[in-house]
């Protein structure tokens, strides 16, 4: 399993501002770029709509890159198909460095591992530059119309098989995944109501159209923290700090359940190495920064970064891990 993957991030969380989220050297930048990179703006292609985790990191690092560099990175949201349009384009842009895409644990990890006809090739058709944080997932309630704990959640739902409904980011997505699995390790019949991006779902939770969600830490942890979703437990081994009171998955009676979210930059495969060795260098000194860790930290999420190398080895071990999670739910999204 590579180091990212192993790394306790939540055990981190209150040293992360005293000592190196890195502990390995990235790699280093070149002396020569290919040729005085980056002469005009840099696309950032983020597969999701805004107010998603992909969406908030994806515009922090964007903003920290645009001030180091002399042109700008512009964020382009393109949505739809479990991130699949997003990612395509990303995949057919010309590899020179100007286009770069936040690949997730959905597009680069489940979507692989679920649908047969994607329109790209998440090992072939990117070259991977670095993580930028993972991150768990929450399990949130509508406070009047849901349950009112865990426990009561799954009680509800073995009474009334598939009465349950709950909302998600869309269909393949990181969030979907995670809830299936829990149904399946728990023997529950659910139902799955799709939108296509966490914020139109949580909008609609909280209107009390839908009564559960599953949604990352980072967009769901506003309305807890507002009172106007209630959360029941997490996804992580460990309770992150930001939800301290609210138990885990694993520890509510599924052992050794863990699904976390994450998010990193990758380029169209071809990009030359000294670019994508900038872009890792450039992007793991922000991630490093204790400003932008603790930024990161209040939105939810555990900087990540590593180099290329890492997170290709990463994203291959998570296409892994969802294919056998396909395989013991039954799953398949194009079948």
């Amino acid at each position: 399993m590579p180091k990212i993957a192993r790394r306790p991030l939540l055990a981190m969380a209150p040293a992360i501002l005293a000592t190196p989220v890195l502990a390995q050297p990235a790699i280093a930048q070149p002396a020569t770029l290919h040729p005085a990179w980056p002469s005009r703006p840099v696309r950032l292609i983020v597969p999701f709509p805004p107010g998603q985790a992909a969406d908030l990191f994806g515009r922090l690092v964007a903003d920290e890159l645009s001030k180091r560099w002399p042109q700008r990175v512009v964020v382009e949201n393109r949505s739809g198909g479990a991130g699949a349009l997003g990612m395509e384009a990303g995949a057919r842009s010309a590899p020179d460095g100007y286009t770069l895409v936040v690949g997730t644990s959905g597009t680069l990890g489940v979507n692989p591992s679920v649908m047969a006809q994607l329109p790209y090739d998440a090992e072939r058709d990117f070259v991977a530059i670095t993580n930028i944080f993972t991150l768990p997932l929450v399990l949130v309630a509508h406070p009047a119309t849901g349950p009112a704990d865990f426990a009561a959640f799954v009680a509800r739902a073995k009474e009334n098989p598939g009465a349950q409904n709950y909302a998600s980011a869309g269909p393949g997505t990181a969030q979907h995944m995670a809830m299936e699995m829990l149904a399946h390790r728990a023997g529950l019949k659910l139902t799955h109501v799709p939108y296509r991006g966490s914020g139109p779902a949580m909008a609609d939770l909280i209107a009390g159209n839908v009564p559960l969600m599953m949604d990352s830490l980072a967009s769901a942890l506003p309305q807890v923290q507002s009172g106007r979703a209630r959360a029941l437990a997490v996804t992580s081994k460990a309770r992150p700090p930001q939800l301290a009171a609210t138990p885990t998955i694993a520890e509510s009676g599924l052992p050794g359940y863990e699904a976390l979210g994450w998010s990193g930059l990758v380029a169209p495969a071809g990009t030359p190495p000294e670019i994508v060795a900038k872009i890792n260098a450039d992007a793991v000194a922000i991630l490093r920064d204790p400003a932008v860790a603790a930024r990161m930290l209040e939105l939810g999420g555990f900087p990540d970064p590593g180099t290329p190398a890492e997170f290709g080895a990463f994203i291959r071990a998570e296409i892994a891990k969802w294919r056998q999670v396909a395989r013991e739910a039954g799953i398949r999204l194009d079948s």
